[in-house]
C-alpha cells in the first residue's frame, strides 16, 4: 500500500454550518420538516391502500412514490439532526457508503417514477377510452417493479468499482451527508474513468427521463386545450397539475447543479441543492397532491371521521 493511502474507518462531515445559532435554527426547521414529511407521505400510503376510490394506477404509483420519499428522508435527515444536536459529526465508513448508495439509488428510482407517472397521465388524458385496457394492474405492478430493480442494477456496477479504490489520508467530507462528489475527492489513484461514467449515467438518466416527461406533457397540454368544455379542461388539468409541480421541483434543483458557473463554490452550491432535493421536495410532495386533489381530500376527511368514531367508541344505550 502506498504511503498516502490508509484504511479509513469513519468520516467527519463538516455539516451545514459552524455557526451555533444557525445550527439551532436548522435543527428546529429540519425536525418539523422531518415530522411533516413522514406524516404526509405515510398518510398518502394509508389512504391509497384503504380507500377504494383511490385503488387506481395513478394512486398505486403515488403511494409507491411516497415510500421512496420516506426512504429518501430517513437515510439523511435523522443523521443530520443528530449531528446538529450533539455536535458529533462522525459517520462510519460502512454507514457512509450505504448512505451514498441509497441516496443515488432512491434518486434514480424517483426519476423513473416520474416517467411512469407521466406516461400514466398521458394515457389517462390523451387516450381515456383505451386507458383501462392498457394501464391494468399487472402492467402497473411491472412498471413499479422495473423502477425499483432497474435503479438498483444501474448503480451497483459503478459502486462496486468505487469500492476498489483506496482512500487517501483525509477523512473529512465537506457536506452534511455522504454525497458522491466529496467522496470522490478522497480516492487515491486515477479516478477519471470512474468519474466520467458516473457523470454520463447522471446526465443520461436526468435528461433522458426529462425528455420523455416533457414529450408527455406537450401531448397532455395539446389534449387539454382541445377539450371543448371548460369543466372538462379543468378536470383534466387538475389531475396533471400536481404531478407537474412535483416534477418541476425535483428536476429544477438537479438541472441547476449542472449549470453552476463556478467550481470554487461548487460544494456550497451542492449543499443548498441537496437541501432542496432531500428535505424540501419530499416535504412538499404530499401537500401538493392532497391540497390539489379532491379525491385525496375526500378520502382524508372520511378517514378522520372513521378515526373520530373509533375514538369515541360505541354509544351507550
Amino acid at each position: 500500500m502506498k504511503s498516502n493511502e490508509t484504511r479509513i474507518s469513519e468520516f467527519v462531515l463538516l455539516g451545514l454550518t459552524d455557526v451555533r445559532k444557525l445550527q439551532f435554527l436548522f435543527l428546529v426547521i429540519l425536525f418539523f420538516s422531518y415530522l411533516l414529511t413522514i406524516t404526509g407521505n405515510f398518510m398518502i400510503i394509508v389512504l391509497a391502500n384503504i380507500d377504494r376510490r383511490l385503488h387506481t394506477p395513478m394512486y398505486f404509483f403515488l403511494w409507491n412514490f411516497s415510500v421512496m420519499e420516506i426512504g429518501y428522508t430517513i437515510i439523511i435527515t435523522p443523521q443530520t439532526l443528530s449531528h446538529l444536536l450533539t455536535g458529533h459529526r462522525n459517520i462510519s465508513y460502512v454507514g457512509c457508503i450505504v448512505q451514498c448508495f441509497t441516496y443515488f439509488y432512491l434518486g434514480t428510482t424517483e426519476v423513473f417514477f416520474f416517467v411512469v407517472m407521466s406516461y400514466d397521465r398521458y394515457l389517462a388524458i390523451c387516450n381515456p377510452l383505451c386507458y383501462p385496457s392498457i394501464m391494468h394492474k399487472r402492467l402497473g405492478t411491472l412498471l413499479v417493479f422495473c423502477c425499483w430493480i432497474g435503479s438498483f442494477l444501474i448503480h451497483i456496477g459503478p459502486f462496486a468499482v468505487f469500492l476498489q479504490f483506496p482512500m487517501c489520508n483525509s477523512n473529512i467530507l465537506d457536506h452534511f451527508f455522504c454525497d458522491s462528489a466529496p467522496l470522490m475527492r478522497l480516492l487515491c489513484g486515477d479516478t477519471r474513468l470512474l468519474e466520467f461514467f458516473v457523470s454520463l449515467i447522471a446526465v443520461v438518466l436526468l435528461f433522458g427521463t426529462l425528455f420523455f416527461s416533457v414529450v408527455s406533457y406537450i401531448n397532455i397540454i395539446r389534449t387539454i386545450f382541445n377539450i371543448p368544455t371548460a369543466t372538462g379542461r379543468k378536470k383534466a388539468f387538475s389531475t396533471w397539475a400536481s404531478h407537474f409541480m412535483v416534477v418541476s421541483i425535483a428536476y429544477g434543483s438537479s438541472l441547476f447543479l449542472y449549470i453552476n458557473p463556478t467550481q470554487t463554490s461548487k460544494m456550497g452550491y451542492a449543499k443548498r441543492l441537496a437541501i432542496l432535493n432531500t428535505i424540501v421536495s419530499p416535504l412538499l410532495t404530499p401537500f401538493i397532491y392532497t391540497l390539489r386533489n379532491q379525491q385525496v381530500r375526500e378520502a382524508f376527511k372520511d378517514l378522520l371521521k372513521q378515526v373520530a368514531v373509533f375514538i369515541k367508541g360505541p354509544r351507550k344505550t
